[in-house]
């Protein structure tokens, strides 16, 4: 399975404590574990521990990981999203490619993981992001704006995504869509463009969606679908529904 892997590459779990709909949810407790404690652990299923950082900006956060042995940097507090702190991650070191997993993403699937990096080491030249979808399956989630829907060409690449409920029919009812997973792998120039930018693109800023900066520069975003997705913490009832996914399980 490793030797489907990018031979040079680093996952970067981005985690700042200043959440704007959830400020602390990288700490938040879920099962006896933060959020962002098992969102590593998922991480460390697939990729060595030492190819695996923590980013943040607080020193709550930087705590918890020495706490638990988990490798961190630190990054200004001025980022703007999450992709600006891997790119300043990726001025640091010398990979080609950084995977971005979202540190909210306690039940990262490891095989949809497993299948981001082989998509990365398979890549042409010419791909310089990739990102991950599933299949939504319940209306109820195709009409929450806190769910980036996304819409891709016939070659798996990404149009547009949107918290709006898309694509729809006149009647604005759901046919079929699918959801952004929360992973993401940027080859070293594509950073080096998103972060140069500066500023949020107009789509960014509106939507609130980081991939669409790529979109709007015009770098290509290639997407993968992979079979099952998480919960992403984005709310406090989004940690209750993983307190009680876990307690299932």
């Amino acid at each position: 399975m490793t030797a489907l892997f990018p031979s040079s590459y680093v996952v970067v779990i981005p985690a700042r404590y200043a959440s704007s709909r959830f400020p602390g949810k990288a700490l938040a407790d879920l099962g006896g574990k933060t959020v962002l404690r098992r969102c590593f652990e998922q991480v460390q299923q697939v990729v060595p521990k030492d190819q695996i950082i923590v980013a943040t900006d607080d020193e709550r956060i930087a705590d918890e990981c020495r706490t638990h042995g988990m490798p961190f940097a630190m990054t200004s507090s001025a980022c703007l999203t999450g992709t600006d702190r891997v790119a300043q991650v990726a001025q640091q070191r010398s990979e080609e490619w950084f995977v971005n997993v979202q540190g909210d993403e306690p039940f990262l699937d490891p095989e949809g993981l497993t299948e981001l990096l082989t998509a990365t080491a398979q890549a042409n030249e010419l791909t310089g992001v990739i990102n991950a979808y599933s299949t939504i399956a319940q209306a109820d989630e195709f009409h929450s704006p806190t769910v980036p829907k996304v819409v891709v060409d016939q070659n798996n690449r990404l149009l547009y995504i949107s918290r709006a409920a898309i694509p729809t029919t006149k009647q604005l009812t759901f046919v079929s869509a699918n959801r952004q997973i929360g992973m993401y792998a940027f080859r070293r120039d594509a950073l080096r463009q998103f972060a140069a930018h500066g500023v949020k693109t107009p789509l960014e800023a509106i939507e609130d969606v980081e991939i669409l900066r790529f979109v709007e520069l015009g770098v290509p975003v290639q997407m993968i679908d992979v079979d099952s997705v998480g919960i992403a913490i984005d709310t406090p009832e989004d940690l209750e529904r993983a307190r009680e996914f876990l307690a299932t399980r």
